[in-house]
């Protein structure tokens, strides 16, 4: 029943208000049965041989019920009942997404301990969880130490791109932290994107020491190309378990605490310079906000449309299915029985 009720809605629903005659009408037959018992004569009393009154009395009660269940169906269809739909506006996405190339660092102070299990791990993580979110986008991946290279060029195939965030390592190429080549590179491979909003999330744990490009002059370049950069400097205050050398018989990293030492100056100008903003992130939890509040500032443009629906009505099946049950109760009264007075 439930089920009925929620596939129909009533253009003028004001009319089932008529719907109150239906109980009326049954009490007014049950107090007139009472007052006075009716009596019914047979057409063919061949056909209906020995028949009583109380089967007669049963056959009036149907005929009865029959007309009530065409007026409520009449009622019904003067409602016009209409199959119903959950909504009438549709949202769709605006088809201009934003490009999004993620510049990480990956110079050895990148394995200190701070985060779990490290730096480099905690945002590769958390980077694939921002890559998660943004369906709507295309993302790239640029990975920089001593030297900058791409992981991965701007794409919209979200497991191509988790897939190479997870396999990308530290040390691939000439130790050092070359904050201006990340920045220049991820800067080259959204320069040709026509894309109407293009971001550069840069992520770096130190102070500029290699490159042929210094990251202010890369800033001036993200300007230039309309690119928006948030940068994110990662570490704790203070002091952090770090690698300061490797032991050349195991060739394992061996890790003391050092002063940890972020170029918050510089990666504030270039935020500032490019219109984007700086983050500091001191463990994973605060890298998590940070990814999180740029996936909320940097949202795809959505618009909204509303229209009307022409609901299909239903108004002629209950409106024909009444006229059928008057037209089969009457025409069983005349050829079959015959009411007496």
């Amino acid at each position: 029943m439930n089920k009925w009720i929620s596939t129909y809605q009533f253009y003028d629903s004001i009319f089932l208000w008529a719907l109150i005659l239906v109980p009326v009408s049954i009490l007014l037959y049950v107090l007139l049965k009472i007052k006075k018992r009716e009596s019914l004569q047979i057409s063919s009393l061949t056909l209906f041989s020995g028949l009583g009154n109380g089967y007669l009395s049963y056959i009036n009660h149907i005929k009865f019920g029959v007309k009530l269940v065409a007026l409520a169906l009449l009622i019904i269809g003067m409602a016009r009942p209409q199959i119903s739909m959950n909504a009438h506006t549709e949202t769709e996405l605006y088809k201009e997404g934003i490009d999004i190339i993620i510049s990480m660092d990956a110079s050895g102070s990148m394995l200190a301990q701070d985060f779990s299990p490290n730096r480099f791990k905690a945002s590769k993580e958390l980077a694939i969880d921002f890559v998660k979110d943004r369906k709507n986008d295309r993302v790239g991946l640029v990975i920089f130490e001593g030297e900058a290279y791409t992981q991965c060029p701007l794409t919209s195939d979200r497991d191509i791109m988790i897939e190479l965030i997870e396999s990308s390592e530290q040390g691939i190429v000439e130790q050092g932290t070359a904050i201006g080549m990340g920045l220049a590179t991820a800067i080259n491979r959204l320069r040709e994107s026509n894309a109407p909003s293009k971001v550069i999330i840069l992520l770096t744990d130190g102070v500029n020491t290699h490159g042929k490009i210094h990251p202010i002059n890369a800033a001036e370049m993200a300007k230039d190309f309309g690119i928006r950069v948030y940068t994110i400097g990662v570490g704790t205050n203070g002091q952090a378990k770090t690698p300061v050398a490797i032991d050349p018989f195991s060739g394992r990293y061996i890790y003391d605490y050092v002063e940890v030492e972020i170029d918050e100056e510089t990666l504030k100008t270039i935020a500032k310079e490019t219109g984007g903003q700086y983050f500091r992130a001191t463990d994973n939890q605060k890298l998590k906000e940070v990814y999180k509040e740029i996936n909320e500032m940097e949202k795809a443009k959505i618009k909204t449309i509303e229209y009307d629906v022409d609901l299909p009505e239903k108004a002629d099946l209950f409106i024909l299915s009444a006229l059928g049950l008057l037209l089969l109760e009457f025409l069983a009264s005349k050829l079959i029985f015959k009411s007496i007075s």
